[in-house]
């Protein structure tokens, strides 16, 4: 089966409304957070930020499959001394929006850049929060388990009694444990905290993530041949992953530069391009595209 991995030059609010409904497995995206890259992207005030995003996530919603997952990379500035709330108001909306958000991932950046300011220390992670349409969702949790560590062998040699049954929560919050299901396991679950160092130098893009970052994600949510899209396709991280993993793949970016710079790093099966100029008139489709 052939893997596609199609990219658009131009705004996302318009090109994603020729996407047909229920068509994309995963999103993974990193919108211009509010104020930054204000020489990129033009910059949005976090008083506006929800307005802005909220007419793209209602079309993110309507691509989306039934069972499909929308990872979104973004993390609240700080305006005079103070965290703002345009992420958690956002959340808020998209709920409303019919979104289900599932949970929140913690990106640690290992390496993140070091610093002074009068009343907090340095930010060393980002938010990556998890939509859906419902609670029924594709999820491959074994494609992303874990070397158990050194300290399994000296935790499972001995075992109590309790240790050998399940152990409810002392909370009533109905979990429980039992610690002898995973004798002669040598890997396990992760946590929703991802240790990554980020990535920027090597990439010609202010705000690159990890390729390691898509990828954790791809592997956990997707299956080959599914399809992947980043609606801020910045320079191609998602895309190009997806690609390697053999996921076809939609890329949307408004700056030419980055999306010439995708357009010469990927390898597809065919490329196109959407862009108001009067020499691409001729690509733009007169129907929704269909992404198979």
């Amino acid at each position: 089966m052939e893997i596609k991995s199609n990219i658009y030059l131009g705004d996302c609010r318009e090109i994603i409304k020729l996407i047909s409904d229920n068509t994309v497995d995963l999103i993974v995206t990193s919108p211009p957070y509010a104020d930054q890259r204000k020489n990129t992207y033009g910059g949005i005030r976090p008083e506006n930020y929800v307005n802005w995003f909220l007419p793209i996530s209602e079309q993110l919603l309507r691509v989306l499959k039934p069972k499909g997952t929308f990872i979104l990379n973004i993390k609240e500035k700080v305006i005079n001394g103070e965290r703002s709330t345009y992420v958690m108001e956002l959340i808020i909306e998209m709920r409303k929006q019919g979104w289900f958000w599932t949970e929140e991932f913690i990106w640690h950046k290992k390496n993140s850049y070091p610093g002074k300011w009068p009343n907090r220390f340095r930010d060393s992670w980002e938010r990556l929060l998890q939509f859906n349409k419902n609670k029924n969702f594709n999820m491959y949790q074994e494609e992303v388990m874990i070397p158990m560590g050194n300290w399994a062998k000296a935790r499972l040699k001995n075992l109590s009694d309790t240790d050998k049954t399940r152990d409810n929560s002392k909370v009533g919050s109905g979990f429980g444990k039992n610690i002898s299901n995973w004798i002669n396991r040598d890997k396990a679950y992760p946590t929703n905290v991802l240790h990554m160092a980020t990535e920027c130098n090597n990439k010609n893009h202010s705000a690159a993530f990890p390729e390691e970052l898509p990828e954790w994600f791809i592997k956990l949510f997707t299956k080959e041949s599914d399809i992947v899209l980043d609606p801020f396709m910045g320079s191609g991280t998602t895309l190009i992953v997806a690609n390697r993993m053999r996921r076809n793949s939609i890329g949307i970016e408004i700056i030419k530069e980055y999306y010439d710079m995708v357009k010469k790093n990927i390898n597809p099966v065919q490329l196109l391009l959407l862009n108001s100029e009067k020499e691409h008139e001729e690509d733009k489709p007169e129907r929704r595209v269909s992404v198979r």
